[in-house]
């Protein structure tokens, strides 16, 4: 799993939990005041990965309010972005501009250079969740002036890069031990390519990003939609091509310094989800021919030889096999 480091607040002194949290948050992100009518018995629970530069930090906490002020700022500013998903609960952001409200899978943006007040309202369960995100502003290929403009946009976690970038968010957030702790930085990486596509989509300036930054957002994205639709038998490199506005020699150019050819990717995906399903109790009475042709397999024999070869053994050995454990 990544490297990271977790704050429970049934670990701590109750006497110390609120300070205790604060000067993390503190050392986190920047240097904030922290103001909560709960801080007598608060209740936390922060995870904080570490992607190289980047970091991640999932937490659930009791409604607080966040205050950047001019002082602080002036005492120490990182120069950094702080980029936050709610997942339960709004948040209530004021700036020098403008107010605005955040509801679950929007996005908010601010930087550590700029005075701010963060208002965090907890979801049914009295907690505030979401994931809060640091990058070094200087990581970004948006200039300075253009990234102004960034904090008071509202940013759509539902679609598009902003949808890419949720689902990393959330999925860090739900766990980590698919990673080694060498994975960090390489995520790093993709986190700060897929903020850069994101806001140069908002500010309609996509040519500040380099070619790389394109390709490897292309490629995210590519991802994305053969997941979402390995049910598609004809889900094909040509048809990704054409759904893509590319060639099919250019996607596999993309694909070139992948660990596997986009046909080999798309069948192991397809083949994962089968095997995936085949393990369910739930799905025991269903047959194994209509679980292979859900996932894109449509031809029972193409499928048994596909999952032999990846596998060791037919599909009705494997189901046979967890049934009897």
């Amino acid at each position: 799993m990544l490297v990271e480091s977790v704050y429970r607040s049934e670990d701590v002194p109750i006497a110390d939990r609120f300070d205790g949290w604060s000067t993390l948050v503190g050392q986190t992100h920047a240097p904030v005041d922290v103001v909560s009518d709960y801080r007598d018995d608060f209740r936390v629970l922060q995870r904080t990965l570490s992607l190289g530069a980047v970091s991640v930090w999932p937490a659930s906490f009791q409604p607080v309010l966040f205050r950047r002020t001019p002082q602080l700022i002036r005492e120490s500013d990182p120069e950094g972005l702080h980029l936050t998903l709610p997942l339960k609960g709004t948040l209530h952001v004021s700036r020098e501009r403008d107010d605005a409200s955040y509801d679950p899978y929007s996005l908010n943006v601010v930087k550590t250079s700029d005075p701010f007040e963060i208002r965090s309202i907890e979801g049914s369960d009295g907690l505030h969740t979401g994931v809060g995100l640091e990058v070094p502003a200087a990581l970004l290929p948006i200039p300075g002036p253009q990234l102004d403009r960034l904090t008071g946009l509202r940013l759509s976690a539902e679609e598009g890069f902003g949808a890419l970038l949720a689902q990393l968010l959330t999925q860090l957030a739900n766990g980590t031990h698919a990673y080694q702790p060498a994975d960090g930085p390489r995520l790093g990486k993709v986190v700060v390519n897929l903020l850069s596509a994101l806001f140069a989509h908002a500010l309609d300036a996509d040519t500040l990003l380099s070619p790389e930054t394109h390709q490897q957002t292309l490629v995210l994205r590519i991802r994305a939609f053969v997941q979402g639709n390995l049910h598609d038998p004809e889900l094909t490199p040509a048809s990704i091509a054409a759904a893509h506005h590319i060639s099919t020699s250019y996607l596999h150019r993309l694909f070139r310094h992948e660990d596997e050819t986009v046909a080999a990717w798309i069948r192991q995906q397809r083949l994962d989800h089968v095997r995936r399903d085949l393990a369910d109790p739930a799905l025991h009475t269903t047959p194994i021919h209509a679980i292979a042709a859900r996932w894109g397999f449509p031809r029972a024999a193409d499928f048994t030889r596909a999952f032999r070869t990846a596998y060791g053994m037919p599909p009705s050995d494997y189901r046979s096999t967890l049934e009897s454990e």
